[in-house]
């Protein structure tokens, strides 16, 4: 079996699993997003009844399958068709619903099969290992259920089906309905199918509540929904942290080593996923994103914010290979932990304070921002003063050399120019001049080591002749004017040297590990922003356009595309690309108040 990017996402906020078009769970970590995969068949293939680390739902003399969410939620619907027309649908989920006061999320999947005609026959196939994937889980049985034994976990499967068919993984005729729950180690007492039945009807009704809550555009209002229930799912309710994509070390490109931890929670994404979440409504999920971003930068006492921290807040992600899962269809290394927890990144200033800035102009917020923690931000700009025309990684995260790099300079500036308006709020007059001075020598400094008179460009850093995409940003985050001739000019620049087709590159220019090969989706919406902004409407629709047609089959994006074949490479499902959705097209649907 050969994987590929083409799944489904179901979770709950607290742990998320990813599904092939056969019903099988080939990615789960427990007992969080960041944990041990239980299940780990995306990082090490195997042949149909063979290998370990994975869920599957077998149909034998399977012939085809189909596979949907049902409409605005999370639950995702497997059916598979034998040679004789015989049928069975799968239903995963993970339980999310209020109860007793607040959000229950257990650590729990739940696969409903139902037969839907015929005579399907069927086998299961549950192998979850630990330690990833180096060892399979020693078992032990009860009168309902399996236990598979970990060192730090237990996942205790409870079902109405024959324990004896499951382990010894023998073939069966499904007569009706058969139910697995997949949970923590604690006994049902309910009648099994009932329960799952009441979890799915109580799961169904708070995706749909989420749903009809949400502000969406008039066009393009089923790809906004699903990316934004994606994003929703890449949230840890425990905490607020919303982490870059569920998986670890799935290649930007085949063999390109360029293999990632994307388990943990990015400054660099705050601005934009913040801006996504304002727009699309969700308050409470981005109070609860803003909360563990305040707690980041209340913790930060000498001034200084690491580009990247784990879901609970911890500074450390060190990081380390793992020999024991070959990788992505063969293609390792398969990494846990990362190593940019370490880096120097001066952008991560104007990140942090570009999103948490909400709390202090959005009166919907029960935590409001006050002058105490705007104190705490000062802090944070004062370092972005003292770092904006020093080196760094920048924000592509190069491990090989450091340069001034123009957009970390910029984020410097926006760091002091929020400063300065939230100063304004406040009434602190003295501050917001202070903050204002700083912006503007900031702007000053960019403006005259950035900008390339022969490329008539701002380049990718200071006295440089590169450029890379994140120059796109320059109008979005407020550095230039629409108007400014600079700008147009700019937007041109990137259009010979890193546009090709209908994907605009991060850059072109070899790295650490060689020239990019693929296109990495978010600048491509970077570039639709910039024409929206130019009023080049149709251009950007029509690439918007392409985006969309090139997601998967459930409406999802990871990190990468190639621009030849349009498949997904890089870690899934992406949070970036998803809020690069969701932004684009509230820029450029029609509203709804002319749609009719």
């Amino acid at each position: 079996m050969i994987s590929s990017l083409n799944l489904g996402l179901i979770g709950n906020g607290r742990i998320g699993a990813l599904i092939d078009e056969n019903a099988e769970i080939v990615w789960a970590c427990l007992p969080r997003f960041d944990g041990d995969p239980v299940f780990c068949s995306l990082l090490k293939e195997h042949p149909t009844g063979e290998g370990s680390g994975y869920c599957a739902v077998e149909l034998v003399d399977l012939a085809a399958s189909e596979q949907s969410y049902l409409p605005n939620s999370a639950v995702l619907v497997t059916r598979l068709t034998d040679t004789q027309g015989a049928s069975v649908e799968v239903t995963d989920f993970s339980p999310r619903f209020p109860q007793y006061g607040r959000m229950f999320t257990p650590m729990m999947w739940v696969r409903q099969l139902r037969r839907v005609q015929g005579a399907p026959r069927i086998r299961l196939r549950i192998r979850p290992t630990y330690d990833y994937g180096r060892h399979c889980c020693p078992v032990t049985c009860g009168s309902h259920h399996i236990r598979y034994v970990a060192p730090d976990w237990v996942l205790r499967l409870t079902t109405d089906l024959s324990l004896t068919a499951i382990l010894e993984e023998t073939p069966f005729f499904l007569e009706d309905r058969a139910t697995l729950i997949f949970g923590a180690d604690e006994t049902v007492s309910e009648t099994i199918g009932e329960l799952a039945r009441r979890f799915l009807d109580e799961t169904l009704a708070f995706w749909h509540d989420w749903v009809r809550d949400i502000a969406i555009p008039f066009e393009w209002q089923e790809a906004v929904i699903r990316a934004a229930v994606t994003l929703k799912l890449n949230a840890f309710e425990d905490t607020g942290a919303i982490v870059a994509a569920m998986t670890t070390s799935i290649p930007e490109a085949p063999g390109s080593v360029r293999n990632w931890d994307y388990r943990y929670c990015w400054l660099r994404d705050a601005y934009f996923v913040v801006n996504a979440l304002n727009r699309l409504s969700t308050t409470q999920t981005m109070e609860k994103y803003l909360g563990y971003l305040v707690n980041v930068v209340a913790a930060a006492s000498t001034g200084r914010i690491q580009p990247v921290y784990g879901i609970d807040g911890r500074a450390r992600l060190d990081e380390r290979e793992i020999d024991s899962l070959p990788g992505y269809r063969g293609m390792g290394p398969v990494r846990v932990g990362n190593e940019a927890y370490t880096q120097v990144q001066h952008d991560v200033y104007g990140s942090a304070i570009l999103a948490v800035a909400h709390v202090f102009f959005d009166r919907r917020l029960v935590r409001r921002g006050n002058g105490a923690f705007f104190r705490r931000l000062e802090s944070l700009g004062e370092t972005a003063v003292a770092v904006h025309d020093q080196p760094d990684a920048g924000l592509w995260e190069l491990r090989g050399r450091q340069q001034v790099h123009t957009f970390s300079a910029v984020m410097c500036w926006a760091a002091c120019d929020r400063l300065a308006k939230i100063a304004a709020e406040l009434g602190l007059a003295e501050r917001r001049t202070y903050w204002r001075v700083w912006a503007d020598r900031i702007h000053a400094v960019v403006c005259k080591r950035a900008w390339n008179e022969k490329k008539q460009a701002f380049v990718a850093a200071f006295e440089g002749e590169a450029l890379d995409a994140s120059v796109l940003l320059l109008h979005d985050i407020g550095f230039l004017e629409t108007a400014d001739p600079r700008f147009a000019r700019t937007v041109a620049a990137v259009e010979r040297e890193l546009k090709q087709g209908e994907y605009v590159y991060r850059y072109v220019e070899a790295d650490d590990f060689g020239v990019p090969e693929n296109a990495f989706v978010v600048c491509t919406f970077w570039y639709i922003y910039a024409l929206a902004a130019l009023g080049r409407i149709d251009e950007a629709r029509g690439l918007f356009e392409n985006l969309l047609a090139k997601r998967n089959r459930h409406g999802l994006l990871a990190e990468h595309l190639n621009p030849g074949t349009g498949e997904h490479w890089g870690n899934f499902v992406q949070t970036y690309s998803m809020v690069g959705l969701i932004n684009s097209a509230i820029r450029l649907s029609r509203r709804w108040d002319s749609a009719f």
